[in-house]
């Protein structure tokens, strides 16, 4: 089973690789997904958190969906000294760098709770996958056309941020200003929440986020600085052989 659909601003593919896995399984997913943009997009006046941005809701009205994806960003705040900021001086609430990989990994888990085993969601590039062995390519951060490094991913997730896509919208809440002193970070992890979050975080952190993602628990990554010098964490998972996944 294949099945493409642009949500929450970018491509999600779903791969399926079982043969009775049911399609309501893949219509849970794409549903979730496209609840979760109605939800939590700071873009739609009428979403949960606008709403809360607005002061129309308190945190103590939220949904526990929110609360959990709210609590999220206050860890990574904190494990950042702030670089890593939902609530960045000047702009309005926007959780999107947790909500991503937080609401991608539920539909995983949606697919999983259904019985499917071995797939594969792409959400814009970032991959959480089952049964695998998959190969995953890292694209280079200065040429489309090019791999960095492909990765085996067999249950897991992988995320990379860079600026390579939407140019400088990373933003280092200390400074106010573009994260700088990174090219591009990936992340393998068990679940895409972590993987996500910490290669935005480690990105926000500029050169020290290389360090401090490579020393988190679970995380293996490949982190490539401005002045094109890598980083890549001794147990990162890189692939010899397996089927094709991004």
């Amino acid at each position: 089973m294949r099945r493409v659909e642009h949500v929450m601003g970018f491509p999600v593919s779903l791969r399926i690789d079982d043969q009775d896995a049911p399609e309501s399984a893949a219509d849970a997913v794409f549903a979730w997904l496209r609840e979760v943009d109605e939800r939590f997009s700071p873009f739609k006046p009428d979403s949960e958190v606008s709403r809360l941005d607005r002061g129309e809701l308190s945190e103590t009205e939220v949904s526990p969906d929110l609360a959990e994806v709210l609590a999220l960003c206050e860890e990574y705040r904190l494990a950042t000294g702030g670089a890593f900021d939902a609530r960045l001086p000047g702009r309005g609430l926007d959780p999107c760098a947790v909500v991503k990989g937080w609401s991608v990994q539920r539909a995983a888990d949606l697919l999983s709770a259904a019985g499917a085993r071995r797939f594969v969601l792409n959400a814009g590039g970032d991959v959480v996958a089952s049964g695998g062995p998959w190969r995953v390519g890292v694209r280079h951060p200065e040429h489309a056309g090019q791999l960095c490094t492909v990765l085996a991913l067999a249950d897991g997730a992988v995320a990379t941020s860079a600026r390579y896509e939407r140019g400088d919208h990373i933003i280092d809440g200390r400074t106010g200003r573009p994260a700088t002193g990174l090219l591009s970070v990936t992340v393998v992890a068990p679940t895409l929440t972590e993987a996500d979050s910490v290669a935005t975080a480690a990105f926000a952190m500029g050169a020290e986020g290389a360090a401090w993602a490579a020393g988190r628990p679970g995380c293996e990554v490949f982190v490539v600085d401005t002045e094109h010098a890598v980083l890549r964490s001794a147990g990162l998972p890189v692939a010899d052989t397996g089927r094709s996944a991004a």
